[in-house]
């Protein structure tokens, strides 16, 4: 019998590029095996290199709230494409997307386009601390906001501390000025206020954290957030790469009724491709160059093929009944799941929001990130595999959030609920 395509292409992977991926978890290093290189895509599914077809709930990490292949995207892009894949110039569809999302986002009177998620966030970031002409910032831990130096960080050993490197090549001086705080501990933040509020130039949080799984921000600590930044003269920055446009029309920030300084988007915005951008209000956005002393540039920054496919994506999903219709078929596969594990005894507990969901092998959902790693491990990797198996494809780490599409069908959805429940009776 022939080896398995995706085995071979793994062996090759490995032999060019580190770790056989271009990103991380990628790899299986998290749940063992071999990655599932991908062929294709379609609606839902995709198919990997043996020609298998799994039902898709990770969609690109996000941004394939349509499914893959929206007819009206694809013809977008093709149109687009057609005119030229960059300029380095500015078009009038960099002005569209962003009077886009300015009007779904109220918190935002302008907008600076970018590529990635990780360079929004460092860019807001920089922002922040212009703006503020101060240091110091907050992060949580098991909040992820992209690999800049600054926010490769874990707690330091205290309050009066701040934070550690977490990557080699990040010397310690460089993350000297970031306080890590735990999640939803409304004492820790305090008290960081209190001891250093005059200091913070920026309080920067993912309000339903997708990197520790799916961990709400509760309303009193996102509030209490929004209240010291005001008080202190510090900069409320939401990071809303992963949940803008996916947990709602509004993002975190409209499901939680919390207003930022500045937001950070990227996934959804981009319908798939390389796109991202951050903004606030016109008075610090306009501390950017070239109006003001803040630097930041990019050559591939509102690329006419990206802004395309953001912009065709966010036609669609502005229509009247589109949210209402993902959150009821998340909330399906949530609520099938609970019941699944529920009539095996399985420990289980998860959430959802939007088109966007998570899942606990734990019997209460977890608030900070130091309860989600008490998942067993092995447990989670079990289902895993299970579900791979069965032509089901998650996260393949138990700290990553899941997709739910507009393509995803009831058909789908079943298939999910009963594969989970034969690994669940097997357990």
């Amino acid at each position: 019998m022939p080896d398995n395509p995706n085995d071979i292409l793994f062996e090759r992977a490995r032999a060019v590029i580190p770790g056989g991926v271009n990103s991380p978890v990628r790899a299986f290093r998290a749940v063992g095996g071999t990655p599932r290189f991908v062929q294709r895509a379609q609606g839902a599914y995709f198919w990997d290199a043996a020609g298998q077809r799994y039902i898709d709930y990770i969609g690109s990490w996000g941004p394939m709230i349509l499914g893959h292949g929206h007819p009206a995207v694809v013809e977008a892009v093709q149109r687009a494409v057609i005119d030229g894949f960059s300029f380095g110039a500015p078009t009038e569809r960099e002005i569209e997307l962003a009077e886009a999302i300015l009007a779904l986002l109220p918190s935002m009177e302008m907008i600076r386009l970018v590529s990635s998620g990780t360079e929004a966030a460092m860019s807001a970031l920089r922002l922040a601390r212009g703006a503020t002409g101060r240091k110091y910032i907050i992060k949580f831990e098991g909040c992820y906001h992209g690999h800049a130096d600054a926010l490769l960080v874990k707690a330091g050993s205290g309050l009066a501390t701040f934070g550690n490197p977490t990557s080699a090549g990040v010397p310690p001086e460089v993350v000297q000025h970031t306080l890590v705080l735990e999640y939803n501990n409304l004492a820790q933040l305090e008290e960081a206020f209190t001891l250093h509020g005059q200091e913070i130039a920026g309080l920067m949080i993912e309000a339903i954290a997708g990197n520790m799984n799916f961990v709400r921000a509760s309303a009193a600590f996102a509030k209490r957030c929004r209240e010291l930044c005001t008080q202190h003269g510090a900069l409320l920055i939401f990071d809303e790469v992963m949940t803008g446009f996916r947990v709602g029309l509004h993002g975190a920030q409209g499901v939680l009724d919390v207003r930022p300084d500045l937001t950070v988007l990227g996934k959804v915005i981009g319908g798939g491709m390389p796109l991202a951008a951050f903004g606030g209000p016109r008075a610090i956005m306009e501390q950017l160059a070239p109006l003001g002393p803040v630097y930041q540039a990019g050559t591939l920054s509102g690329n006419p093929v990206a802004t395309a496919c953001g912009l065709a994506t966010l036609k669609e999903i502005a229509k009247p009944g589109f949210y209402e219709s993902l959150a009821a078929k998340t909330r399906s596969l949530v609520d099938g799941l609970k019941s699944a594990a529920a009539a095996e005894g399985q420990p289980f507990s998860a959430d959802s929001e939007g088109g966007m969901f998570g899942f606990f092998l734990l019997n209460e959902l977890p608030q900070n990130y130091a309860t989600v790693m008490t998942t067993d491990g092995a447990s989670f990797n079990r289902l895993f595999h299970g579900l791979l198996d069965r032509g089901v494809y998650i996260a393949p780490a138990l700290y990553e959030a899941g997709f739910v599409s507009a393509a995803h069908c009831d058909d789908d959805i079943a298939a999910t609920i009963e594969a989970a429940r034969q690994i669940f009776r097997k357990s």
